[in-house]
């Protein structure tokens, strides 16, 4: 997402808004009931007040790579509305782990004491906050900032089209990267956060590790599904070292990457267990499954969704997310069909027991107050996704 200094948009009044808007937003409930979205959740111990959770999405507004109150304000002006709050990524202790000196970082006193100040934010507001963890690997441009002189870091030096991409990461750089993870994860419990999630999708480092294309290695971290899963388990073994039993540590995992809509880590049931196993065993609470139509079967033979496998083959809560709320494609049309705004189909899947928890993007970064103006029916005052809203804190 580029950066802007647009100024917020106010929310557009019913007597503004476009008849085809009025209908768009009429199509939401589209005969349903959204009341089971509002019962609460325990979250490994965290109490939510709802079912949604604000999904990740990178803002670029931290210049140094510090949060500051624009920031904490964004984050605040959704507390109230969602069941749990994570944030942008942010990048861990790690040389290697970022490209943009605009993007929020997870280390040093003076980002830190910004993440307080957001926490603080969002726990007035009523509202509940983790932080997601986060290592770019190969997709990493050289030369680019915060440390222009670290060298990319991946699974086999390679990105996923082939180009060579630094060299293999060692195992002492591996170990370097577990320990970077850790000592976020145990900073995040330190300023106050409520838990942490860990960025193991779309392509970026963990996921690399993870996916046969960007992972050739030979020795213990590759070959296998269950090779390939290893540095994702470790990570959330040495995460769960530092913030304890109780403390909650959500998992984000994706088939798809960026710019590699039709990729497949795991092919089967058989393979998604293989891959998930590991990182239960390690202590993972809650797995956060990104799909990009978050209805469509996972594989063959089955209606299951994504979501709906996790849950059933690791017994752990999970957070479905991918086109809630919204009708249009997040880049452009090569990505596909477009969505359907109806919560028809999320409604029948959460009563089928598929996830607990709902991932809200786009729909609130245009209107913070999605879910409060769902539940009481003001749909009509709904503002519809804008584009423009990726350059801005709403």
């Amino acid at each position: 997402m580029t950066v802007s200094s647009s100024p917020v948009p106010a929310a557009p009044s019913p007597a503004t808004q476009s008849s085809s808007t009025l209908e768009a937003s009429s199509r939401l409930l589209d005969g349903t009931d959204a009341a089971p979205l509002f019962t609460p959740f325990s979250l490994a111990g965290v109490e939510l007040a709802n079912r949604f959770v604000m999904a990740p999405m990178t803002r670029q507004h931290s210049p140094g790579g510090v949060p500051g109150a624009d920031v904490a304000a964004y984050y605040a002006r959704r507390a109230a509305h969602l069941g749990l709050i994570v944030t942008e990524g942010t990048y861990v202790d790690h040389p290697s782990a970022g490209t943009s000196d605009r993007v929020p970082r997870f280390y040093g006193d003076d980002a830190l004491a910004g993440w307080r100040r957001v926490v603080e934010a969002v726990h007035g507001a009523g509202g509940r906050i983790v932080p997601q963890l986060w290592h770019l690997g190969a997709v990493r441009e050289p030369g680019a900032p915060p440390h222009p002189r670290a060298p990319v870091l991946s699974p086999s030096g390679l990105r996923a089209d082939g180009a060579v991409a630094g060299e293999p990461a060692t195992t002492a750089e591996i170990d370097a990267v577990i320990a970077s993870f850790a000592r976020a994860a145990a900073d995040a419990r330190r300023v106050g956060f409520d838990g942490v999630e860990l960025h193991g999708a779309h392509g970026y480092l963990l996921d690399q590790f993870f996916w046969s294309l960007t992972n050739r290695r030979a020795d213990g971290y590759g070959g296998s599904l269950a090779g390939r899963a290893r540095l994702g388990a470790e990570v959330v073994a040495a995460v769960r070292g530092e913030v304890g039993p109780d403390y909650p540590v959500i998992y984000r995992f994706s088939q798809w990457k960026g710019g590699h809509y039709d990729a497949v880590v795991a092919e089967t049931p058989h393979d998604l267990d293989t891959l998930l196993s590991p990182l239960v065993d390690a202590g993972v609470s809650v797995l956060h499954v990104s799909t990009r139509r978050y209805w469509l079967p996972a594989f063959d033979d089955s209606p299951r969704t994504l979501a709906g496998w996790t849950k059933r083959l690791t017994g752990l809560p999970t957070i479905a997310v991918g086109s809630v709320g919204v009708s249009t494609a997040f880049r452009g049309d090569h990505e596909g069909a477009a969505a359907s705004l109806s919560l028809a189909p999320l409604l029948e899947l959460f009563a089928r027991g598929e996830f607990d928890l709902v991932g809200l993007g786009r729909a609130v970064l245009s209107e913070p107050a999605w879910t409060t103006k769902l539940r009481e029916g003001r749909l009509a005052e709904i503002r519809p996704y804008d584009k423009a809203d990726e350059t801005r804190l709403t």
